[in-house]
């Protein structure tokens, strides 16, 4: 059979194109291909247990105290069934001992800010030079920290007993007895008194951040700087200082976050009380959830408290952190 022609005597088969060969990256492309399905796989198989605990002990309750704050519900007989809206959290926004609740945060908030915080990074600043017995004074401020807050708090509930506490006698002592009083019943004292129970705690945790931070920074910065005739303190506020703001920032983070979830210092030290004075978010809950039997009530608490969390970590991500996270992500990217 003859092939058929095209205009100018030229075959069909004169005109299609010639067939490339396989290309030689196509074996390693298949490679690559399957090396990603692996990685991929792999991930997953990580991940699933995590994922499958994160649902369950944090999106699953987070989710069944958003259902059950729209109930008034004592927390017996199954799922509630008396529907009453949003009235939990119109109760919660009149109450006057909320409002306190919230003051009381934001005062340990300033304060761990004002003088918890710089206190630590002066102490870490201290502690990162060359001076004798370093290693058991970072030992002894970071002591208080591995204590759990029960044991925090019953020693501190000791130091503070009007009768045989370590603070009144100090101050019969020293011939100022009658500074002496109950610290923890008196309404203008419990929340000093509160703070610096706190402060013994945490004290020694940002510290070690600080000083972690602090030995993070190359020391030929500092050392150029005092070549070129910079002042400890001009070193310390131009140099020193930036180079340990991811580090403040995260640790003002925490303090934050852990004031808004206040509870265990505060419930076996003073209960909330004197009258209200001492009470937190955390305790407010516990004694509507567990004392009275108001667990709808109490559960439009805890989402207020994860609202007032979530939103704030939204916020100081977006806007403290941010420079701070696009770092990090740099350098990984890098890396690969």
């Amino acid at each position: 059979m003859t092939q058929p022609t095209l205009a100018g005597g030229r075959s069909r088969e004169a005109e299609a194109p010639p067939q490339s060969p396989p290309s030689q990256f196509e074996p390693a492309r298949r490679s690559r291909g399957s090396k990603r399905s692996r990685d991929r796989l792999a991930i997953v198989v990580f991940l699933a247990p995590a994922l499958v605990l994160f649902c369950l002990l944090v999106l699953a309750p987070i989710a069944l105290a958003s259902y059950t704050s729209l109930f008034k519900w004592n927390g017996f007989g199954g799922l509630p069934k008396d529907f009453i809206g949003l009235d939990n959290f119109v109760r919660l926004f009149k109450d006057e001992n909320f409002h306190k609740d919230l003051w009381h945060g934001a005062l340990l908030v300033i304060l761990s800010v004002a003088i918890q915080l710089p206190a630590a990074l002066g102490l870490a600043l201290l502690l990162n030079q060359r001076i004798r017995g370093r290693a058991f004074y970072r030992l002894l401020f970071f002591a208080p920290y591995v204590l759990s807050e029960v044991i925090a708090a019953v020693l501190f509930k000791l130091v503070f007993s009007p009768s045989r506490g370590l603070v009144n006698t100090l101050l019969n002592g020293v011939g100022l007895g009658d500074l002496g009083q109950e610290w923890l019943a008196n309404p203008r004292t419990v929340m000093i008194s509160l703070f610096l129970v706190i402060s013994w705690k945490y004290f020694g945790f940002h510290m070690i951040l600080y000083l972690a931070g602090r030995q993070n920074i190359p020391r030929e910065l500092t050392e150029s700087a005092a070549t070129e005739g910079a002042s400890t303190w001009q070193t310390f506020w131009h140099v020193t200082l930036p180079l340990l703001g991811p580090t403040i920032r995260i640790s003002v983070f925490l303090s934050v976050i852990g004031a808004i979830q206040l509870f265990d210092l505060v419930w076996i030290l003073t209960e909330g009380g004197p009258d209200h004075a001492s009470e937190t978010l955390a305790v407010t809950m516990y004694n509507h959830g567990f004392r009275r039997f108001e667990v709808g009530y109490a559960n439009a608490i805890s989402m207020t408290m994860f609202l007032i969390s979530f939103v704030f970590a939204l916020f100081y991500q977006r806007f403290i952190l941010r420079r701070d996270i696009e770092g990090a992500i740099t350098v990984m990217r890098e890396k690969r």
